[in-house]
């Protein structure tokens, strides 16, 4: 099994084009961390901005797409979304592994791994932070796919637009602009 993992795309069709074609248009499904349509007042505008084009997108993928709301997301992208945007939490279970997503805003991971632990969850998803993340802490593993509009890490070898994929159990974040596979391996 194969997930596709995203988040923050901020209404970047050219960001969710790149992410589908460097490594998830072969995902069995694709998990978005939040922040779908709308750029927020931080940012200016990306090059590629087209809410509309990315929600035809998503609407039209070949790849089931589940959703958590993000701080960005509003009841207004749902009228323009076919799937629905969950939350403060999306829960799934395929193939014996426990999935909890939830963009991060509401609660930070920190505050999400003690309930993860507690629910038995395998993978912890979020977004928020625009920065790629993979660490276990309490036997859970938590991940941020990063963002493929607007990086924000500090360490220059992390900032960069990304996505991630967990593949048979091997978490991978790629560089949607290279397709370069980065090394943000769980400590």
């Amino acid at each position: 099994m194969k997930l596709g993992l995203i988040s923050d795309t901020h209404g970047n069709l050219d960001g969710w084009r790149q992410a589908m074609e460097v490594a998830l248009a072969d995902a069995d499904i694709i998990i978005h961390c939040g922040d779908v349509l709308y750029h927020g007042p931080k940012f200016e505008p990306a090059e590629g901005y087209a809410p509309m084009g990315l929600a035809e997108a998503i609407n039209n993928s070949d790849v089931p797409v589940l959703i958590t709301r993000g701080n960005g997301d509003s009841d207004v992208d749902q009228l323009v979304l076919e799937v629905p945007l969950q939350g403060p939490y999306v829960f799934a279970q395929l193939e014996g592994l426990r999935i909890l997503a939830a963009h991060g805003h509401i609660q930070p991971p920190e505050e999400l791994l003690p309930l993860a632990a507690q629910w038995g969850i395998d993978l912890l998803l979020t977004g928020h932070l625009h920065v790629p993340v993979a660490h276990r802490q309490l036997g859970v593993l938590h991940v941020n796919p990063g963002t493929v509009t607007y990086p924000l890490a500090e360490d220059a070898a992390l900032a960069r637009r990304t996505c991630a994929t967990w593949e048979d159990g091997e978490l991978a974040h790629w560089n949607i602009e290279t397709g370069e596979r980065l090394d943000v391996m769980p400590r």
